[in-house]
């Protein structure tokens, strides 16, 4: 008989562990069974819960995401100057939980699968579409008709610094992070300020 209750804890243990599991591996060449016992569970409760190997990896990259946007919009509360919400958005891009070893293997597995699985595709393009909304609103009134190409391009650079993380090898700290995109977005924001 199953414990009333446990389901969404034992969710988010397979979710947990499949973000560490993915970390340690450094690719999705992971089991289920592997998932599982990390966990704490069995197999079978796994697959009960999800399916499969993708399903988890999928639910896991939805906690990724959520925790972020939490992050975001913490780090934007109260913020009305466009200056500092472009930075909080850029911090919150690298806080420690998000540019953690683990979470960023899990980023780079993600973009590779996206180019496989329509649903991992639809979450990514979610993602995208959400940072770049984030970003044009704040860079319109700083930079008018260049803030597309300025979100677009400091977007491309947030990914590229995680995508550079996990294939380095060398650590880079959050803050060392934070600062590559706000030192390449502090000269956009002078070049394509608004006359």
């Amino acid at each position: 008989m199953p414990k009333v209750g446990m389901e969404p804890i034992r969710r988010e243990a397979l979710v947990l562990a499949t973000i560490a599991e993915v970390g340690a591996a450094g690719s999705l060449d992971v089991t289920v069974s592997q998932i599982a016992k990390r966990a704490g569970v069995s197999s079978a409760l796994a697959h009960h819960y999800f399916g499969g190997k993708d399903q988890i990896f999928l639910a896991a990259m939805r906690h990724i995401l959520t925790a972020y946007g939490r992050e975001v919009r913490a780090a934007l509360h109260g913020k009305t100057d466009p200056r500092a919400r472009l930075e909080a958005i850029i911090r919150a891009s690298f806080t420690d939980a998000q540019f953690g070893p683990e979470v960023i293997s899990a980023w780079l597995n993600f973009y590779v699968k996206a180019q496989q699985s329509p649903e991992a595709a639809r979450l990514l393009r979610l993602y995208h579409r959400r940072l770049h909304s984030n970003l044009l609103h704040d860079l319109r009134p700083l930079t008018g008709r260049n803030a597309d190409e300025i979100a677009r391009s400091i977007a491309a650079l947030i990914d590229g610094v995680y995508i550079r993380q996990a294939l380095s090898g060398a650590p880079m700290a959050s803050e060392a992070a934070a600062e590559m995109v706000l030192g390449v977005l502090r000269p956009a924001l002078a070049r394509g300020a608004l006359q």
